[in-house]
């Protein structure tokens, strides 16, 4: 059962009489810059595990030699 508008609305009015308004406008405050800052830190840990992996492919590319026979046909004649 859920609760009713009215339920909520007395809720509201009690942690309102509790914590004044200006300490629950720091609290929603601080908490908007730390979700803005979890954010950020996710994009960023995505942006440099991006270019690692580029890196990588970067590396086995140059590094890479195979050996064995040729199969193009300018190399047979």
């Amino acid at each position: 059962m859920a609760p009713s508008i009215w339920q909520l609305l007395i809720v509201l009015a009690i942690v309102i009489l509790l914590f004044g308004t200006k300490k629950l406008r720091n609290i929603g405050s601080d908490l908007g810059g730390a979700i803005k800052n979890f954010r950020n830190s996710i994009k960023d840990g995505e942006q440099q595990a991006a270019a690692q992996e580029g890196e990588k492919l970067e590396e086995k590319k140059e590094g890479t030699v195979i050996e064995g026979e040729s199969t193009r046909e300018k190399d047979k004649a």
